[in-house]
């Protein structure tokens, strides 16, 4: 399944069901009187978020979507049924946003919420509706309501606790790989990952997170270079970054600024989040180097980085655990930041 993360839809909601004119007629009864029905009320159309989605590839192929019109009232004071309404489906995360790309109007942040968008029109009158004491026979109802148009904007922001950032090729695929059960497409050459990737990461029964694989950035992706920032609003909503940078490429800390320009440029809150630093890659280092760039590293920094390899899988379950223990903080649970080892201690990579 091919990942779509925005599409523009037309939405219109239903037309409400005209009156009926109509007159009572049955033998024996003189002057039977007005007996048309109301209109049905127009089709609605909502949106919720469910489980299970996590692409908006189903608006690729249909735009319009169009709620029914209200059913139309008959004699006898029969009144016409309400329209069927659309309901749009979509992944958790997914925002609305108006025809100018900017304005959001609903944010689909968690599972089961279902709203309103546009709402149906009323159903027209029928004649009986009409009737008094100066006109005991009227012969006109009232139309029904016209419904609601709108075009707007699905954009999928994906909800993951942790997200991955750093340069083209900088292993970030390689280690969501060797973190979760995800596999992600793997090469030796930048721009390997053109979608965002999800992977769950299970270190116990009770411990598990998600992580956001983003294609990587480059100097300039802000102004539009390389693939641009298009895709970073799917950490958005991460609690922290973890921020790999590859230790085999010569300046390190040019590759740390460079991301962090890049987020701070983008803003959202990106360059204010928690980052995990972690030297990428250390499998192809020697001791010595290994030891040199971290040092470079942190004093650029101001902490100092996690040695992780995902290929040999050398640290990263250290790296996880602190991870974890930043969505713990997020998620308001207490945590003992000096005894990290209270937890079990079941999962490798």
């Amino acid at each position: 399944m091919k990942f779509l993360d925005q599409a523009k839809i037309y939405i219109r909601s239903g037309n409400g069901g005209g009156g009926a004119v109509s007159f009572r007629r049955e033998k024996f009864i003189p002057n039977g009187g007005p007996d048309g029905g109301d209109g049905g009320r127009g089709g609605d159309v909502w949106i919720e978020a469910v489980e299970g989605l996590n692409t908006l590839i189903d608006y690729r192929y249909q735009q319009h979507f169009k709620a029914q019109t209200g059913h139309h009232g008959q004699g006898r004071n029969m009144h016409g049924g309400k329209g069927e309404d659309v309901l749009l489906k979509v992944p958790v995360g997914t925002q609305v946003l108006d025809e100018d790309k900017e304005t959001v109007i609903l944010d689909m942040d968690t599972v089961g919420k279902r709203e309103l968008l546009l709402s149906g029109g009323n159903g027209g009158w029928g004649n009986t509706r009409f009737k008094g004491p100066v006109n005991q026979a009227p012969k006109h109802a009232n139309p029904g309501q016209e419904g609601q148009e709108k075009w707007i904007w699905l954009r999928l922001k994906l909800i993951a606790d942790i997200g991955l950032a750093g340069l083209p090729n900088a292993g970030k695929s390689t280690f969501l790989a060797a973190a979760s059960a995800a596999r992600p497409k793997i090469a030796d050459y930048p721009f390997t990952t053109l979608a965002p990737n999800l992977g769950v990461v299970d270190l116990s029964s009770t411990e598990r997170f998600v992580i956001a694989d983003i294609p990587g950035l480059i100097e300039g992706a802000s102004e539009g270079a390389g693939l641009g920032t298009r895709f970073l609003g799917h950490v958005e909503r991460s609690a922290s970054l973890i921020h790999l940078i590859d230790g085999t490429q010569d300046d390190v800390v040019g590759a740390w600024r460079t991301i962090r320009n890049e987020l701070e440029a983008y803003g959202e809150g990106l360059g204010e989040k928690a980052e995990i630093l972690a030297l990428n890659k250390i499998d192809a280092l020697t001791d010595e180097a290994r030891a040199e760039k971290a040092a470079e590293l942190e004093a650029a920094a101001g902490r100092k980085p996690y040695l992780v390899s995902g290929v040999s899988g050398e640290g990263v379950k250290e790296l996880l655990r602190a991870a974890w223990a930043e969505v713990r903080r997020t998620r308001g649970d207490l945590i003992d930041d000096n005894n990290t080892e209270t937890t079990p201690q079941t999962w490798s990579p």
